[in-house]
């Protein structure tokens, strides 16, 4: 889909939610409030996003749906999410429990749960054990093969959309012995299964996201027909962790919507509130937070635009590119939240204002994107895995592979570039050795040297000194290949498992990012809206990754971080998304509160 054709359809969803500042819009803070603060289901929310049809968009097109890209249903659910976490929870559930059937059911499996899911069932991923947390190889549901189909017998728990789903995907045993052929899924119907074999547990009291279903169900003998296996026997633990992959990246609209939601408020607040005879957005150290703040939401942009594209322009290396965006964009942006909270100060504690009540909700609710579908331990231990054979290739690649990567990054940045048709199906579990983020990085740092000498003044200054920087990251490569050689073969057996793995492992998302903010910036250089594409806003967000390494060394100057927030400013003023997708938002109702409280 086009950048323009993105944006009118977004423009489109945003006309019709309208301002969640408004008490009359479609999705208003304050019901929003009301709804977290109850605890309460948002079946009402939920109802008006399917007659408008966004859930459509996650859902391929072939069978019904209206999906070209795994970047179109991201770019929307940030609209939902920005008002509501838990409203755009339960949709994204719904739409990733349509994808083990996406992967490898058959055309009537996914015609009919489409069908079921536009008419509006919801449906839930039943992977989770209470016991086995991320070991699903451990899981103990067992289905066991009968005349005409299977039973289904042991607890799912916990799941998201649990009790209100229609539906469930059904990880289960299908051999005794253990291993990762010894698993199947099954399309398990709640309508269709006799009353005493399905159980639906209690739902659980959130911390976050607490209008949201996170419950589970204990299912004793349920019997499921053969058409409800997708695939074939054995074939679960593939299709799960293929699911993963791609609920991993999707899910990731949660982190940034909450530091939109929260940057949003902060801007307001600042803009207005008047201290000692100065607004406290012209107090350096304020000022600088704020652009701190934007250059760390860019940064995670940047990178969920590569690893969403991933997904179907290099399905084969989307272990790696899912892993650093899963781990990086949450550890990133919870930081980011707290430094937005030193802005805003006591305000954070007001519950019932329906400004300042929503970042203390943004606050808890941003903590999900850590656990749901692999937490930071899953994703690092897999990246890991990976590690020794990318930091191999990116230290001494072939010209023709860094060629062929360097073509496909103006794909997986290139904002306005079309994309293949999404075939979840073509995932694969390991990359071996290949990323075309850091293998196409020298290749984006000529294109930025290139810009610098086509611009004048403090312009081509900041390009220069952030192509200075990227250069300074990535050209870790070799040291970082050196130090994992030597612990190979220092700790042996335990290497694997060695907080010095894990470590390394957090410094090649880093390398990673900074390859995904260089290459977003020259690829799509030309399709980005005033105020961007920023020389400034590149060297502070490049300038945010170094600090991860060295947290007191400041590169960017007072200078700097005014041009950010020159960008930040017009951003908020024409109430545009803090994005490289610049979708103008709905018509906005001034909260004055947020200036006199």
């Amino acid at each position: 889909m086009s950048k323009s054709t993105m944006t009118a359809l977004a423009v489109q969803l945003e006309q019709y939610l309208g301002d969640p500042h408004d008490p009359a819009s479609r999705m208003p803070f304050a019901q929003v409030l009301d709804h977290d603060e109850r605890g309460r289901y948002p079946y009402q929310f939920l109802s008006l996003l399917r007659r408008w049809g966004v859930p459509a968009y996650s859902l391929p097109a072939e069978q019904g749906g209206k999906a070209g890209s795994v970047e179109t249903s991201v770019c929307l659910m940030r609209l939902v999410a920005r008002r509501d976490p838990s409203t755009a929870l339960g949709l994204s559930l719904t739409c990733l429990g349509f994808m083990p059937t996406w992967i490898l059911g058959t055309e009537q499996q996914k015609c009919s749960l489409i069908a079921d899911i536009t008419s509006g069932d919801a449906v839930s991923w039943g992977l989770s054990e209470r016991t086995h947390g991320s070991d699903v190889v451990a899981n103990e549901v067992v289905a066991e093969k009968v005349e005409g189909g299977y039973v289904l017998t042991g607890e799912k728990w916990p799941i998201g959309n649990a009790t209100v789903a229609d539906k469930i995907i059904i990880f289960a045993r299908t051999a005794r012995h253990g291993g990762p052929a010894a698993y199947s899924l099954f399309i398990l119907d709640k309508w269709q299964s006799r009353a005493d074999t399905v159980e639906d547990m209690p739902c659980e009291n959130l911390y976050g996201v607490r209008a949201a279903n996170l419950s589970g169900i204990r299912m004793n003998k349920a019997f499921v027909p053969e058409s409800a296996l997708i695939g074939r026997e054995g074939q679960g633990l593939e299709i799960a962790i293929k699911t993963s992959l791609t609920a991993r990246v999707v899910l990731l609209h949660l982190a940034l919507s909450a530091v939109d939601t929260s940057l949003r408020l902060a801007m307001d607040f600042a803009e207005r509130r008047v201290l000692l005879g100065d607004t406290i957005i012209d107090v350096p150290y304020t000022r600088r937070q704020l652009a701190e703040a934007f250059a760390d939401l860019m940064v995670a942009d940047a990178v969920v635009l590569g690893a969403a594209r991933s997904l179907q322009v290099v399905p084969e290396q989307v272990s790696v590119w899912s892993s650093v965006a899963k781990y990086l964009v949450p550890t990133l942006l919870q930081k980011t939240m707290a430094q937005l909270t030193v802005v805003l100060g006591a305000r954070t504690f007001v519950r019932d204002h329906p400004h300042y009540g929503m970042h203390q909700k943004m606050l808890r609710d941003i903590l999900v994107t850590d656990v749901t579908d692999g937490n930071t331990v899953v994703n690092l231990r897999n990246l890991g895995h990976q590690l020794g054979r990318l930091l191999d290739r990116a230290n001494a690649p072939e010209a023709a592979t860094c060629e062929a990567a360097a073509e496909r990054a103006t794909t997986l940045f290139g904002m306005d570039r079309e994309l293949p048709v999404f075939e979840p199906v073509k995932q694969e579990l390991f990359s071996r050795g290949s990323d075309d983020a850091v293998l196409a990085a020298p290749e984006g740092l000529r294109r930025l040297r290139a810009l610098a000498e086509k611009v004048t003044g403090a312009e081509r200054d900041r390009l220069r000194c952030a192509a200075d920087l990227a250069e300074e990251l990535l050209t870790r490569v070799s040291p970082m290949n050196m130090r994992a050689t030597t612990l190979t073969s220092t700790l042996g057996k335990d290497y694997t498992q060695s907080p010095e793995l894990f470590e390394l492992t957090k410094e090649y998302c880093l390398l990673h990012a900074a390859a995904a903010c260089v290459l977003t910036f020259v690829h799509s250089y030309d399709v980005m809206d005033h105020p961007l594409p920023s020389g400034a806003l590149l060297l502070l967000q490049l300038e945010r990754l170094r600090r991860q390494l060295y947290p007191h060394e400041l590169i960017a100057d007072g200078a700097v971080v005014d041009a950010v927030m020159q960008v930040l400013r017009h951003l908020h003023s024409d109430n545009q998304l803090f994005s490289h997708w610049q979708f103008p938002l709905a018509e906005r109702v001034h909260d004055e509160s947020a200036a006199r409280f």
